[in-house]
């Protein structure tokens, strides 16, 4: 485990915990209140709502911290219950692009269709735009073999904790200007076909398109893409021949391509992901063993979340919601007329821009997400939710998007429930109860049950995880992601059961057949297209949404630190991980700082088109010198999201977190609004 991993349980007994439905009065404070009266207003005024002004009046928002078993019971709610499109989650924020890519150039999305320990075996791994040593640091194990045979290349903007690995021959380090991730990977694919690099054997019998791509990256020569990213073409050859030196069809131990948050989250991220996939598949890399391209998944349940209902397209199994077929087979299990089930709502960037408008959403109900903190311009999401009528959250602490509600539902926590969750590869986990919740905590499942029975919905929802995951099988059958063949009891005495796991059918004597054994490695014998064949799509480099300007001349580019996950709703309610990192820090280049006259710890101030933002500098040859970075774990003055641009990618919705224009200066007096960050104030 990481710090993360092995401070965790201090939050089962964080003093702030929730333990009471807490109602905002009249005088606009949140004060306890019993169950019955909480679910009780609730009920009347998303009742009184929806009567109004139709079920698209209410929206859910979810996330991809919840089991399958809850994530599964939010879409199934929100399209009985409530009638309407409007669902999205905080995965949008996530996989979205590189999901938008798989489907469409592999067939399926799955994050790694490979187990994660395969990568040990590799001679070479690309990996753009993650941070493994301080997000998942458990995973850098698995990047030794690679990196005693100097195969590892980074790829990022700055000289994070993952780039360090390639120190001491162990790779190689490429540090592109931000935003050019998709200009350097063009690049790589033009050296590999005009090199003679490329795996035409495999090309010609496994995939479509190669004329298309080969005409595309014609025009990414060397020259040119050093031009645009900054990459010297030494570099750029060196790269592509060490992936190509450690490819099968060049007699290597094989080579991987990954992509993380960092190139995904883009205006051109769809694009970015699908030319890493076409790098993959020029070298004849996706569908070997050992060998292949995967997305790095961040959060908990960041597979499982977007697989069965919590995305506005999606039904269960990662059917469309417009498939006749598939609306047909859900209906059936859910015991509706499949015409009852809405259609396709909105991605979450969109969704939110909608709520508390005239023809949007008037009512939100939130679960397992801090808008506040996570979503892009955070200051304009803060206003959209203060106009909505009703703003609902279920969370076990006081998060920020929480104090802004009107009602709050205390959940259970890790500890305190059964279900599954969905590894990165596809490995459906069994949680397990460890102890008993607080007195006044509820499940989410029981929380929608009866929130549905108070709207008099005839749908039944069961409360039971166990039961909810039956139903979840069989509402997933047949779909991409099927889960039919899994239950509790199984997954109980097989731990290491992947999806696709179909249910067997009975023999002809009415014995039940072999049980599948589920699928660690996809594609081994054709991609998921009708035709067996993968897509090689042509693709082109438009540059960031935001790009630098008289008023904006530097890259701010945004991302995590070692002791902090996600908004930092938890971990900053952590004392070991508040002391190892208390707060946000600007780091800053010394020919920058220098060029600004800031020094270690000034404070600065950053301008975007957005908002505006207060952090100590931290003087750091990490970063480019055209370049700042700020972590995004923190609420207030130091929120990065009050910074970052919601442009999204016009395929996956995906906003363009990682890469804004932004004006630095340095700040003298005291910084104005600065409250101090309430979690971390109330740790000390």
């Amino acid at each position: 485990m990481c710090q993360k991993g092995w401070t965790s349980p201090t939050l089962l007994r964080a003093p702030d915990r929730l333990t009471a439905p807490l109602v905002r009065d009249a005088h606009g404070r949140l004060v306890p209140t019993g169950w019955d009266e909480a679910l009780g207003l609730v009920a009347g005024r998303l009742a009184d709502l929806r009567a109004a002004h139709g079920p698209g009046s209410v929206a859910v928002f979810g996330g991809g911290g919840l089991t399958n078993e809850k994530a599964y019971a939010l879409g199934k709610f929100a399209r009985t219950v409530l009638g309407t499109p409007f669902i999205d989650y905080n995965g949008r924020f996530c996989m979205a692009s590189a999901a938008a890519a798989a489907n469409r150039t592999l067939g399926v999305d799955r994050g790694l269709p490979f187990p994660l320990e395969d990568l040990g075996g590799a001679g070479a791994v690309l990996l753009l735009g993650s941070n493994l040593a301080e997000t998942m640091p458990p995973a850098v194990q698995h990047l030794a073999g690679v990196r005693a045979a100097g195969g590892l290349v980074v790829v990022d903007p700055r000289r994070s904790a993952t780039a360090d690995l390639t120190g001491d021959d162990g790779g190689v380090h490429v540090q592109p200007v931000p935003g050019t991730d998709l200009a350097l990977l063009l690049g790589l694919a033009h050296v590999v076909l005009a090199d003679g690099l490329a795996d035409l054997d495999y090309l010609e019998r496994r995939t479509t398109g190669l004329d298309d791509v080969r005409r595309s990256v014609a025009l990414w020569w060397p020259e040119r893409t050093e031009q645009v990213t900054g990459v010297p073409v030494a570099t750029l050859r060196r790269v592509a021949h060490l992936l190509a030196a450690a490819a099968p069809v060049h007699g290597g131990p094989g080579a991987y391509v990954l992509t993380g948050r960092g190139v995904e989250q883009s205006t051109q991220g769809t694009d970015t992901a699908t030319a890493a996939i076409t790098l993959a598949l020029l070298l004849g890399l996706p569908g070997r063993i050992g060998s292949g391209y995967g997305a790095i998944t961040g959060q908990g349940n960041g597979q499982g979340g977007r697989e069965h209902g919590q995305k506005c397209d999606q039904l269960p199994g990662y059917r469309s919601i417009e498939d006749e077929d598939a609306r047909a087979h859900v209906a059936r299990v859910w015991g509706v007329d499949p015409a009852s089930l809405p259609r396709s709502g909105v991605p979450a960037v969109e969704l939110l821009r909608r709520l508390g408008t005239p023809d949007g959403p008037r009512a939100l109900l939130v679960h397992g997400s801090n808008l506040l903190v996570s979503a892009p311009d955070a200051d304009r999401v803060r206003e959209r939710l203060a106009s909505l009528e009703l703003l609902v959250v279920c969370d076990f602490l006081p998060s920020e998007t929480a104090m802004l509600a009107d009602v709050v539902l205390p959940v259970t926590q890790w500890a305190e429930e059964e279900g599954t969750m969905t590894s990165l590869e596809g490995r459906v986990i069994r949680r397990r109860r460890l102890l008993a919740a607080p007195a006044g905590v509820r499940s989410e499942l029981e929380v929608l049950a009866d929130l549905a029975a108070r709207l008099g919905s005839p749908v039944e929802f069961a409360t039971e995880p166990s039961v909810v995951f039956d139903e979840l099988a069989r509402a997933s059958a047949g779909g991409r992601a099927d889960y039919s063949g899994l239950s509790h009891a199984r997954l109980d005495v097989e731990p290491d059961l992947f999806w696709p796991c179909p249910a067997v059918p009975a023999e002809a004597d009415g014995r039940a057949g072999v049980p599948h054994p589920g699928t660690p490695r996809l594609f081994l014998d054709a991609f998921a297209h009708p035709d067996g064949r993968a897509r090689l799509i042509a693709v082109d480099h438009r540059g960031p949404g935001d790009d630098l300007r008289p008023d904006a001349p530097l890259w701010l580019i945004t991302g995590r630190v070692l002791a902090h996950y996600q908004s930092g709703a938890q971990t900053r309610r952590v004392p070991d991980l508040v002391r190892s990192s208390p707060g946000p820090t600007l780091e800053v280049h010394p020919l920058l700082a220098d060029l600004l006259g800031v020094e270690e710890g000034d404070t600065v101030r950053l301008t975007t088109g957005r908002g505006v933002g207060f952090a100590p500098a931290r003087v750091t040859d990490a970063v480019r010198p055209d370049t700042v970075f700020l972590p995004f774990h923190w609420s207030g003055a130091g929120s990065a999201n009050r910074l970052t641009t919601d442009a999204t990618d016009p395929i996956s919705g995906m906003p363009q977190f990682k890469v804004c224009a932004v004006q630095v200066h340095r700040w003298h007096g005291p910084v104005p609004d600065a409250v101090p960050d309430a979690v971390a104030e109330e740790v000390r």
